[in-house]
């Protein structure tokens, strides 16, 4: 491999005009299909092979027309002290209002609460419901202006009053962020290369690759029913990865260059070594991506798979466009006051010891931790373990109204409810009677009311309301507790234990689903799959990392380290966005249950990015100790040369991530600060002193391969011997090519000056 990408690495610098071009033409191409296509609609949420899933799909077969995907809204009015929605002027106030809503040229219906009995037992509150023909997304902004002038002229009556529901329902904002991500990223850069223009080539590739990605999912977002979460999450990995892997390179290009290597040869050497890592680490992103679709929940297989596909983007810029950009730059990449020099093959192995005995932070980092190798691994793995002690409290559910902070409307109302017509009201269970094979379908739905209101924590149970066909009726439970309660969740299991019982009595078929039981079984889900996904993805990256390293220890080190950083993330976001420890500094104003795919997304996200620290870091060892170095020297070489610029990915990654946790939606706030704080976990105590501290303990048994294994694996050649061989060959053969395009290059310099 290293020596394909070598060539691959030559080729785009030679042919950068052509190179260059076809990425330009291909993000063109990519923008124009974007502007084109269109709008992309309300994505569709389903769980396929769970209960309340199947109930959705029986409801749309025997109630045709009846628009469950419609949008729908709470208009809620509680009436000043003293006072009654009963009296005349409140009643008034809100008849007016019901008319109002009812003119929309996009409502299907409006119920007034004075004859559908939305009025509570006090009567200080009552609520308006009001339903749409098109998604909550797909409103228009009309709809939703009216709806607000609505609310707003009752206000003026002097009525509490406030719109819950899915109707107001916008694409999240993600405010500024992720400029000062980018910035972060910048200044970063610019003092780890100590280059303007070799800063610059990273964000500048990067952001092509996200370019291309993001409109790519934008032009197929309506006909694959791609939803924001996926552009945001592809944005965020593209980002983050791409000026990643573009660093790389990048400073692998200017060692090269600094070892006097001519710039073509040193840009195919570039990529030819930092390119190997670069495409097994993207491989690791793209396994643990893709294998989210092992889950069964269509729209995490959409995001995953969508988000892998920018990955591979970045990883082929990488490949391709930075050498080809290392050709326009010249030697401006390498910082002030450094020229560089041609060196043959012993100048420039007598320039790399000379560069060995100037130690630097990475090589003393690395000599402290092989001096204290028991010490530090004790301090890592318990200082991990300590802070993903939170994880073992970690409750799950998905966010809604409840979950809004308190200045919105969605919140006050949702609050008014609770109080109105207490706390289950806003999570109502509904039941489907699929009565077709029962001989006395309404006896049949009278024995399913009945068995449910003798069940505990149920408030109320609505008569059966059948179909046109009458062999089918749904049944509105309200609980006695809140939707993400574990008092909920184990009514809808007690509902569901009920229905089996009546099956065998009455030949009919009970199913339970809503939007709680939605998300009951969404975590169900989740949950179940996450062992299995687990096993796949880590199972998959550590046969990928045997061939990479030859070894067997060394990949069993780098999946036990990720467990550990991943664990401690998810701790450290069960102690802030559930328990609220320092919520107040990244703006979390309501705490609560942690969503449901947190754990299996952070899983299969941060294995990815675990093991590119792990396979750029000790890659750099491996190769060394391949070309003799013994373990403790092979540590301190991988160090030497990858501390600085994988501690600087580190920190760019981290920016990247930590941007988006000003969005204002809950779900992208959350997976910003999970993936930044495991990033930081996993490169700066995982991959920075406990991977060498382990390296220390094991010595030469932590590259012990089997004999037979190591016949049966194919040789990927990343460490670059096959590079070393082809140097030993054609050394000689280009010395006078590299003296002449370096006499080529200085009378370029000469003519400019």
């Amino acid at each position: 491999m290293a020596t394909f990408l070598y060539r691959l690495g030559r080729f785009s610098f030679r042919r950068r005009h052509f190179v260059a071009f076809f990425w330009v033409a291909l993000l063109t191409l990519a923008g124009v299909a974007a502007a084109n296509a269109p709008a992309a609609g309300s994505t569709s949420f389903s769980i396929p092979g769970t209960e309340a899933q199947k109930a959705f799909d029986l409801l749309d077969q025997r109630f045709p027309g009846s628009n469950a995907d419609g949008a729908t809204a709470r208009v809620v009015f509680k009436a000043p002290a003293g006072e009654k929605m009963t009296d005349a002027a409140n009643k008034a106030t809100v008849e007016k209002t019901v008319k109002e809503l009812g003119d929309g040229s996009e409502v299907t219906s409006v119920a007034d609460p004075f004859t559908a009995g939305a009025v509570s037992k006090d009567s200080t509150v009552a609520y308006v419901s009001v339903r749409y023909d098109v998604a909550g997304m797909e409103l228009k902004d009309s709809t939703r202006d009216a709806l607000e002038t609505a609310a707003d002229q009752a206000r003026e009556t002097g009525l509490t009053v406030e719109v819950g529901g899915d109707a107001l329902q916008t694409t999240a904002e993600t405010g500024i962020g992720e400029v000062i991500g980018i910035a972060i990223a910048a200044v970063v850069l610019v003092i780890t290369l100590g280059s303007l223009v070799a800063a610059g080539l990273p964000l500048l590739t990067a952001i092509v690759g996200v370019g291309i990605g993001v409109a790519t999912i934008t032009s197929l977002a309506n006909a694959l029913d791609l939803g924001d979460t996926t552009s945001t999450l592809a944005m965020m990995l593209g980002l983050a990865v791409g000026i990643d892997y573009a660093l790389f390179i990048v400073s692998r290009y200017r060692a090269e260059l600094a070892e006097g290597r001519a710039r073509e040869e040193a840009a195919g050497r570039a990529v030819g070594t930092a390119g190997s890592a670069v495409v097994f680490a993207g491989l690791t992103v793209v396994i643990a991506l893709a294998g989210l679709s092992v889950v069964g929940v269509p729209m995490l297989t959409k995001m995953g798979v969508a988000a892998a596909g920018t990955v591979v983007v970045a990883v082929l810029i990488a490949l391709t466009m930075i050498p080809a950009l290392l050709g326009y730059a010249g030697r401006k990449v390498q910082p002030a006051g450094e020229k560089g020099k041609l060196l043959s093959r012993v100048g420039r192995k007598k320039a790399t010891a000379e560069a060995a005995a100037r130690p630097n932070m990475g090589t003393r980092w690395a000599q402290f931790v092989l001096r204290r190798p028991a010490a530090v691994l004790l301090l890592g793995v318990v200082g991990l373990g300590a802070i993903a002690v939170p994880a073992t409290q970690l409750e799950l559910g998905l966010p809604d109204d409840g979950s809004q902070p308190t200045s919105t409307t969605q919140r006050r109302a949702y609050d008014l409810l609770s109080e109105g017509f207490g706390p289950g009201f806003n999570g109502p269970l509904m039941i489907v009677v699929d009565a077709q094979g029962s001989s006395d379908p309404k006896s049949a739905a009278e024995t399913v009311t009945s068995g449910i209101k003798g069940l505990k924590d149920v408030v109320s149970v609505s008569p059966a309301v059948f179909n046109k066909a009458g062999d089918t009726a749904t049944i509105t439970v309200v609980p006695n507790s809140k939707p993400s309660s574990t008092d909920t969740e184990d009514l809808v299991h007690a509902i569901r234990d009920e229905g089996a019982t009546i099956r065998s009595d009455t030949d009919a078929k009970v199913y339970v689903t809503g939007t709680t039981a939605m998300n009951i079984d969404f975590s169900q889900k989740l949950n179940d799959a996450l062992i299995p996904y687990l096993g796949l993805v880590v199972g998959l990256a550590f046969l990928l990392l045997i061939v990479v390293f030859r070894s067997i220890l060394v990949p069993l080190k780098a999946a036990l380290g990720f467990l550990l950083s991943v664990l401690a993330a998810l701790g450290a976001v069960v102690a802030v966005f559930q328990w609220g420890w320092l919520s107040g500094l990244i703006g979390v104003e309501e705490t609560g249950p942690i969503m449901s795919m947190m754990p299996i997304f952070m899983v299969g996200v941060v294995f990815g990015l675990a093991m590119d620290y792990e396979v750029f870091l000790v890659t750099r060892m491996r190769e060394a100790y391949v070309h003799g170095e013994t373990p403790n020297q092979a540590v301190v070489t991988g160090f030497r040369h990858g501390a600085r610029v994988v501690s600087a990915a580190a920190v760019i990654m981290m920016a990247v991530f930590a941007g988006f946790i000003t969005s204002s939606e809950s779900m992208i706030k959350m997976i910003g600060f999970g993936l930044a704080i495991a990033v930081f976990f996993d490169a700066f105590v995982v991959r920075m002193a406990i991977v060498p501290a382990v390296l220390a303990l094991l010595g030469k048994r932590a590259w012990w391969l089997p004999k037979w294994l190591d016949r049966v694996l194919p040789n990927v050649d990343v460490e670059g011997e096959g590079l070393r061989k082809l140097d030993e060959q054609t050394d000689d053969v280009r010395a006078k090519g590299e003296r002449d395009e370096r006499d080529e290059e200085d009378e370029e310099e000469l003519v400019r000056a």
